[in-house]
């Protein structure tokens, strides 16, 4: 099951997503306008269905999946080719920055290129998006804690990024991570294996798996909820494969007109046109 959050005539909505032979239909649920904190697992599975109120998804704006979320944990150099392309030690502990909620953008949203930066770069990952309450959650009950999964693009600026040690200055930027399209229950999918690729304009720049993942769910989310209780709603970017545009030679940036498309098997795909800032 596949949920979404969305806006149809000037209303915010979540549905569920009912796959149809002619296209996605969102089904709105009754009283829930968005995806987040005020909807865990219990919340969706209860709310009433309003069927004669379905709507196509390619009629609909489609919203980041979590348009608020209260966290936004992201993962660095968690895919053992990524760290041996940049040249660093393998972790012994996840390399954690943050994201807020306002660097979010929806699945089909134009990716905005800023004046200031040369080198935006795009990140293929799988997102968790946590479903239930907890603090120092054991590694062996870490799904319990779990609402689902959807799709990012960690879009980075690379010259922003290294500016210092610190990643939050390349990695925060308002407006530039697409987030979706849909929340997919952990029943409907397995991530234990799922390919991960990016694909721009036809090339592959990326293609992985998340049995790569060097510290793999339960372990971020144990290791994420030691220091900050996670909330429904939460999202943590479980990191990117090997292929970045900054480690390749010749180096390769997001340019005006692309189309840069993220997958992740089995959870969904992104697709995004690329446009410099007005």
């Amino acid at each position: 099951m596949a949920y979404a959050t969305y806006e149809h005539h000037g209303r915010r909505r979540v549905g569920r997503v009912e796959r149809t032979s002619a296209g996605d239909r969102l089904i709105p649920l009754d009283g829930l306008t968005e995806l987040g904190r005020d909807t865990p697992a219990g919340v969706l599975a209860a709310a009433a269905e309003l069927p004669d109120e379905a709507v196509a998804a390619a009629d609909v704006y489609l919203c980041p999946v979590v348009p608020h979320p209260d966290k936004i944990i992201c993962v660095g150099l968690n895919y053992r080719a990524h760290v041996d392309e940049t040249g660093r030690d393998l972790p012994t502990y996840p390399v954690m920055f943050t994201k807020f909620a306002s660097s979010l953008i929806g699945p089909r949203d134009d990716i905005l290129l800023p004046a200031e930066s040369d080198q935006v770069d795009y990140e293929a990952e799988l997102a968790v998006v946590i479903g239930r309450p907890g603090r120092r959650i054991p590694r062996e009950r870490a799904g319990e804690h779990v609402l689902g999964y959807t799709v990012a693009n960690d879009v980075t600026m690379r010259d922003y990024q290294y500016k210092t040690h610190q990643w939050l200055q390349g990695k925060a930027w308002d407006g530039s991570t697409p987030l979706g399209p849909y929340l997919v229950l952990p029943g409907e999918a397995d991530v234990s294996a799922a390919g991960v690729r990016t694909i721009r304009d036809g090339e592959k720049l990326q293609d992985s798996d998340t049995s790569r993942l060097i510290f793999d769910i339960p372990t971020l989310v144990a290791t994420v909820s030691e220091f900050t209780t996670v909330l429904p709603g939460d999202l943590i970017l479980t990191g990117t494969p090997g292929g970045v545009g900054f480690r390749r030679d010749p180096q390769v940036f997001l340019r005006d007109g692309d189309e840069i498309t993220v997958e992740v098997d089995g959870i969904g795909s992104l697709t995004n046109r690329v446009r410099q800032e007005p």
